[in-house]
């Protein structure tokens, strides 16, 4: 306590954000592998089980839009705490009897859900805009970055923790325990959070929703294309997959997800180390344009060696590694890019609007998951999201560019 007396207030509140931010995403990414894994030992379809994820998607993109807004209207601190609020209530629908436990029920409690992680995360992304001053660009950078990769490292840990809690206690025992643990770090986010992070120094109106900014309107549609083209094959896809046509139990599909988020994050973590920071370069749309292309060949190549009855085991491990090494610096890029955008009166409604297209990547990509891998099997969740990372690859042609440097005089 007394190390976090002398540090400054930002970076008290960015520990205390970034606390916030990994304590959601731990019981976040638990909640998502139970649903998976417990709805699917029920013997629900693929399909069905995506489904059940329909609404935390639909109601993360209205979220993101709207949620941009309120923040900039009642504060970050005030939409943080009720995303986590609303995520403890979400838990709690879970914990009804075993008969009570329907489809349009668990679609409620995941909308919620959903509901209170968007807020969490624009309120969280936000934050840092606000406490990096603007000409530290570099220092902006890995702060998103470290963020961003600690959070999806935490979310892989919540796919381990889940898979493990279901085999272990069983789903109404695992989801008890999170909620309370979570109620508790509401409680002192009420009391610490500071009470004016983020309001605009003018109102936005309703009609500010909508992002007028170019930069911002293509990078958000390359990060829809860049999310729908993971979550196509790993949201349902994937699990099921290694469940049902490898034999793989709960611990090991559970622990393989865990390690490709976790790595996922550390790479992500890192990634301004990658694309040149340490040599003093910011990415800019061409880093953007050629990182996307380079992913996009992973997938087709996947999908063309499970076409040819390659070891599906062998080709799945290695080769989502690599995609996931490639697809952490796409996205920490992506977070920083959005960021760096953003206009600094109001940020969260254009980083509202940014995730709002996030979230809008990811619902195409959880129902394709289900639907796609229902009719074609994995190797064609794969194909589709190759055509999806090209699209992005495509779409990042038009970001801006950082100027070429002048030429000196002739000597």
């Amino acid at each position: 306590m007394r190390a976090m007396r002398t540090l400054s207030q930002d970076v008290r509140q960015y520990l205390l954000i970034t606390g916030n931010y990994w304590a959601f995403t731990l019981t976040d990414g638990a909640l998502r592998m139970l649903v998976v894994l417990h709805f699917h030992q029920l013997g629900y379809s693929p399909l069905q089980v995506a489904m059940l994820f329909l609404f935390y998607e639909v109601f993360g993109v209205i979220t993101n839009l709207v949620g941009g807004w309120l923040g900039a209207r009642i504060g970050l601190n005030r939409t943080m705490n009720i995303g986590l609020a609303l995520q403890v209530v979400a838990l709690s629908m879970l914990l009804v009897p075993a008969a009570a436990l329907t489809v349009p029920w668990v679609m409620a409690a995941q909308a919620l859900s959903g509901i209170a992680k968007d807020l969490n995360k624009m309120s969280a992304k936000s934050s840092i805009k606000l406490l990096v001053p603007g000409e530290a660009q570099g220092t902006l950078y890995r702060w998103v970055a470290a963020l961003t990769g600690s959070k999806n490292a935490l979310k892989g840990l919540g796919f381990f923790l889940g898979g493990a809690l279901l085999t272990w206690v069983g789903f109404r025992a695992s989801v008890a325990a999170m909620a309370a643990a979570l109620a508790l770090v509401w409680v002192a986010s009420l009391i610490l959070l500071r009470r004016d992070l983020g309001k605009a120094k003018h109102k936005p109106r309703f009609r500010d929703l909508l992002s007028k900014s170019r930069a911002i309107n293509i990078l958000s549609a390359a990060r829809m294309c860049l999310f729908g083209a993971r979550d196509v094959w790993f949201v349902v896809a994937l699990p099921v997959f290694l469940a049902q046509s490898l034999g793989w139990d709960f611990w090991r599909v559970g622990g393989f997800l865990a390690a490709w988020v976790i790595g996922y994050g550390v790479v992500q973590a890192v990634a301004p180390k990658f694309t040149g920071l340490r040599r003093g370069a910011l990415p800019d749309g061409r880093a953007a344009f050629g990182w996307a292309a380079v992913l996009a060949g992973i997938p087709a190549m996947l999908a063309a060696m499970l076409s040819a009855a390659f070891p599906a085991g062998v080709v799945l491990v290695v080769g989502l590694l690599v995609f996931g090494v490639l697809f952490a610096i796409n996205s920490s890029l992506h977070s920083y890019l959005i960021v760096s955008y953003a206009s600094e009166d109001g940020v969260s409604l254009d980083v509202g609007f940014y995730y709002m297209a996030n979230a809008l990547g990811r619902l195409m990509g959880t129902v394709l998951s289900g639907w796609v891998f229902q009719v074609a099997g994995l190797a064609a969740c794969l194909a589709v999201s190759a055509l999806l990372l090209a699209i992005a690859a495509l779409v990042s042609l038009g970001l801006p560019r950082h100027a070429a440097p002048r030429p000196g005089p002739a000597a």
